[in-house]
């Protein structure tokens, strides 16, 4: 994809991951109900509603381009994929929704070749939106103006790892941080924390647990977009359109 088509895809998405977070905050305000899916997870009507609204938004983008939507999924609704699609994970942290912590997210990525290419994240609670492009760089929008974010080089300190909130494993984190220099360990819910090594606030983010691709692509793109990278543990780089849409464990990271 050229720069120029890239950068217009991600101006059009933005008022549509706008509209979804600003209807995801109607319900984080109300007494809204929790329900379990097959899989056990918890799900509200916001993921739904949300989901609603941004999956006709992207048809219409981009006719002819699956979407592959996580409740859609979850209901049995998978597109055939081809070498372009979107992925669309709509309240990405619904543990944190539910817990009313304001960090949870809406994603929405465009994957060419197995690699996401631009994408947006968008926490609504915190205001805070975050978007990327390859060959357009990276950036936050916060406080009503844009500013551009870049993967820092780790500071002499060592490392501020950041890890999930809601998920994870101390031990193995512990094993796998063994040896490194670490300054910091933080927690955050959701794609931010893909997207606080993005903005050079966080250095490395370990996740030795399970994820599916729509909770990460939107992030990945923005972390590309800025410097870094999402790796297997064997070294290898995350790619997407696998079969099941599950990730192995990955190392998101920013400048060495």
């Amino acid at each position: 994809m050229d720069t120029a088509t890239a950068s217009r895809l991600l101006e059009a998405l933005l008022p549509i991951v706008r509209a979804a977070g600003a209807l995801v905050m109607d319900i984080y305000r109300s007494d809204f109900a929790v329900r379990g899916k097959d899989d056990a997870s918890p799900v509200t009507e916001a993921d739904e509603r949300a989901e609603a609204l941004i999956v006709p938004a992207l048809e219409a983008l981009l006719p002819g381009v699956p979407v592959v939507a996580e409740e859609a999924v979850a209901a049995g609704r998978l597109p055939a994929l081809g070498r372009r699609f979107w992925l669309v994970d709509p309240l990405d942290g619904t543990k944190e929704f539910i817990g009313r912590n304001g960090e949870f997210t809406v994603n929405i990525a465009l994957v060419e070749d197995g690699e996401p290419v631009l994408g947006t994240v968008f926490a609504p609670a915190l205001e805070r939106l975050f978007l990327g492009a390859g060959g357009v760089g990276a950036f936050v929008e916060q406080d009503g103006r844009r500013r551009p974010i870049r993967c820092r080089t780790v500071p002499p300190a060592g490392l501020t790892v950041v890890a999930s909130r809601s998920h994870g494993d101390a031990a193995a984190l512990d094993a796998f941080l063994d040896g490194r220099k670490v300054a910091a360990l933080t927690n955050a819910g959701s794609s931010l924390k893909l997207c606080l090594v993005a903005a050079g606030e966080a250095d490395l983010y370990p996740r030795l647990g399970r994820t599916m691709e729509w909770d990460i692509a939107a992030g990945h793109a923005v972390l590309t977009a800025a410097g870094g990278r999402v790796q297997t543990l064997a070294g290898a780089p995350l790619r997407y359109g696998k079969p099941g849409l599950d990730n192995p464990h990955f190392v998101a990271s920013g400048l060495d």
